[in-house]
């Protein structure tokens, strides 16, 4: 019976954090990840970063394994008893304004800052306006030494410029989140490529 409660609080952790999809840390090929991944890797599956208050930013170009190692991250500290959220940026500033626009922002920011993890996957693919970029640097500067939140991103810290359209902001975010912080350059040869070329070459042999 308490085996299974304990399963069945499991199960209600990973669905409430609303990944689009499940993915697992045993399931990843650790060699292929970029070397930033490789060496930070030992270190971040213990997930000692969420109890000391750490962020992890995963920066580099498309298929690099960004998306699979935050998931699973996500997924081992649900199943570990942490309270996770994952949001693509770009929906969770529709929500942002949306809860704003409905005199409901403060209770949003009250649901967020029970979670012991937030997940911000693709920042700067899709860019938006003063107001959205407001928003999230608002949601973000909060969380800082408070939680634990993982961002992941294709682009380098010197063209945030271009997702936040403010100097001083963008100045502002990258200092607060990188504070303490793991730092990942997960530049690399993509995922899907590699398959890809695999796929490719076994169906010619």
């Amino acid at each position: 019976e308490i085996a299974l409660r304990h399963e069945n609080s499991v199960t209600e952790r990973i669905k409430q954090a609303r990944f689009p999809y499940h993915k697992y840390l045993d399931e990843l090929s650790i060699e292929s990840l970029p070397k930033d991944a490789q060496k930070a890797y030992t270190s971040i599956k213990e997930l000692g970063f969420i109890a000391s208050k750490q962020n992890i930013i995963m920066a580099g170009n498309p298929g690099t394994g960004k998306t699979h190692l935050s998931i699973g991250l996500g997924i081992k500290a649900a199943q570990k008893g942490y309270k996770v959220y994952f949001a693509h940026v770009p929906s969770l500033i529709v929500e942002l304004k949306e809860s704003r626009n409905e005199r409901k922002l403060l209770t949003f920011k009250r649901k967020i800052e029970k979670y012991d993890l937030i997940i911000l996957d693709e920042l700067g693919y899709v860019s938006f306006d003063k107001e959205g970029a407001e928003l999230l640097f608002n949601m973000i500067s909060e969380r800082v030494e408070r939680a634990s939140t993982i961002i992941t991103t294709n682009l380098s810290f010197d063209r945030w410029d271009e997702i936040f359209h403010d100097p001083v902001i963008t100045a502002a975010i990258v200092d607060r989140i990188t504070h303490k912080s793991y730092v990942l350059n997960m530049n690399g040869t993509s995922y899907r490529y590699r398959e890809q070329k695999s796929f490719i070459s076994n169906r010619l042999d």
